[in-house]
């Protein structure tokens, strides 16, 4: 059998529903039109009329790569995407694989919405479905087995194997590279070449230590795009392989202006963590920078499920205290949410008298100073052994996650307090930040961001954060424990990382992290109200108008 999973993986997750089915065809569990109607469709656009027709032309290769990092995405997260779409006659159910790129509800806690298909295998495809975890802990190449950046296979013997992306991955990693090179020849800014050619070279070799450190020194470039495997939240075994994505952005000058100075409270604010000085001793990148795009692609795991609407990057923490990281605010999808889901989540659970302090203003900076949080904190345990990312394993991004919310908050009202943070009173953040759990709460347990903000959620309602009216089924903040709540939770977080401390983790999230009746039954209330739940994209070269 094990011989067999060698080559055809999740495939024989499938053969019940075949043998169930004598025209082979894949049937719904649920409604499927309703399934799709939880995410509103926005176009992603941008105003092109700044762009040069070299860069036109650039956009095009860079969304030519982008569409080939979707293709490996569905390779990592699923397995044979055109082999499962080809068994679906209902155009809804094949819309709604297409979403969450596989049979099973991103939104749902990863439950299959395919009659016959079991659950998802909780290491996707970087691992072997029947991999005991003993097999895994004597597998003799320790160096690059918990690698980002590399495949756990078996041999013809049936025994596991490592294989790099750059070697499974080849075809396709070459293709991704040639057109990045293509891109680089067209580029006008020599920062933004100097990325696109080193980035080339990295996809080759598994190693993206050179072209991430390029990225960090780009300034002036108008155009960008994020690419490679990157973050860790699809091995939900044990956090440890990165999956392929990618953004293609045009900067937003005017707001990007707006958000130069804070980069500056970058130490002071680290310094200022409500922790002992053990917990901060290391200090940010001082080359980290902050500034807001529209988003004109996503491709492979930002575009899976939930989509992302800012980025903090990179991830390797050598790079980050060496050079710090960038924030990227990606604004006209982070608009289409707030309008298309906040606003209406708060119309139905936010308390009248506090509906005022809804803000985008508010919204846009609750984003932005999460994605600066990531950088705050520490990066390795204190006792030097560890990452917090591999001391943490299978918990470690809920947990980044969930600092970087409430610390996210904490700076900003610690920004607030020194009258740095100009726009809207402090009750607006703290408002929309209340109403943001209800949405974020809707992205269910198997997403890293919705166990954090059940973990929030229950945590301050214990301290009395915010108050319930059972009558009219709203909420209102409570200014001053909501402060208290914030503070406290953000150090006890800060030290669960500080620690390495998995089993006090793996406590934290028995006894916050999971949707209780009263936090279900807000939810069901806005579901009843036809809200979305999140949004998907019309996008693409023709859209822009580049074909």
């Amino acid at each position: 059998m094990r011989k067999i999973l060698t080559y055809i993986p999740i495939i024989l997750l499938l053969i019940s529903a075949k043998s169930q089915d004598p025209e082979e065809k894949l049937v719904a569990k649920e409604d499927m039109k309703k399934k799709v109607a939880e995410y509103k469709e926005v176009q992603l656009t941008s105003d092109m009329k700044y762009l040069s027709a070299n860069q036109k032309i650039m956009l095009t290769y860079l969304i030519q790569a982008a569409e080939i990092m979707d293709g490996l995405f569905w390779k990592q997260a699923y397995g044979d995407k055109n082999e499962l779409l080809s068994r679906i006659a209902d155009k809804n159910l094949k819309k709604y694989v297409e979403i969450n790129y596989g049979p099973w509800d991103r939104l749902n806690g990863n439950a299959s919405f395919i009659k016959g298909i079991g659950p998802k295998p909780k290491g996707a495809q970087f691992y072997p479905i029947d991999m005991k975890e003993e097999e895994f802990q004597e597998l003799n190449d320790d160096s690059n087995k918990s690698s980002l950046y590399t495949l756990i296979k078996r041999n013809e013997e049936g025994k596991l194997k490592v294989v790099p992306y750059s070697e499974e991955y080849q075809e396709e990693l070459k293709k991704a590279s040639l057109l990045l090179e293509r891109a680089a020849k067209v580029a006008e800014d020599k920062g933004f070449q100097d990325y696109l050619i080193k980035r080339s070279r990295d996809l080759l070799k598994d190693d993206y230590k050179e072209s991430d450190r390029a990225w960090m020194s780009m300034k002036d470039n108008y155009v960008d795009v994020v690419i490679g495997p990157i973050e860790n939240y699809e091995d939900q075994l044990y956090n440890y392989k990165a999956a392929f994505e990618a953004y293609v952005l045009i900067k937003d000058i005017d707001w990007s202006k707006k958000l130069e100075k804070y980069t500056s409270f970058l130490g002071e604010l680290q310094e200022g963590l409500p922790v002992p000085m053990e917990y901060k001793q290391e200090s940010p990148g001082s080359e980290s920078d902050l500034n807001a795009y529209d988003v004109i692609y996503y491709a492979g795991d930002c575009n899976a499920g939930s989509k992302t609407i800012a980025i903090n990057l990179p991830n390797d923490e050598e790079i980050q205290l060496e050079k710090g990281t960038r924030r990227l605010q990606l604004k006209n999808a982070m608009k289409a949410k707030f309008d298309e889901i906040l606003v209406p989540i708060s119309k139905v659970l936010i308390d009248e008298s506090q509906q005022k302090h809804i803000t985008f203003d508010a919204f846009f900076a609750n984003t932005m100073f999460h994605e600066v949080a990531h950088g705050l904190g520490i990066k390795k345990t204190i006792d030097g052994t560890s990452t917090v990312r591999k001391a943490l394993k299978d918990k470690s991004s809920a947990i980044e996650e969930g600092k970087a919310d409430i610390l996210g908050l904490y700076m900003v009202t610690e920004l607030s307090k020194k009258g740095e943070l100009k726009g809207g009173e402090l009750m607006d953040y703290y408002v929309t930040f209340l109403a943001g759990i209800f949405r974020s709460s809707r992205f269910g347990s198997s997403s890293a961001h919705g166990q954090a903000n059940m973990i929030r959620f229950n945590y301050f309602k214990e301290r009395n954060a915010f108050s319930f009216d059972q009558a009219s089924g709203t909420y209102k903040v409570n200014f001053e424990e909501f402060q208290e709540a914030m503070t406290e939770l953000s150090a006890e977080l800060l030290i669960l990382q500080g620690n390495g401390d998995y089993e006090a983790v793996v406590s934290l999230f028995d006894n916050y992290g999971m949707v209780k009746d009263d936090l279900s039954t807000s939810l069901n209330k806005v579901n009843s109200m036809g809200i979305p739940k999140d949004i998907v994209f019309k996008q693409g070269a023709s859209v822009l108008g580049l074909e």
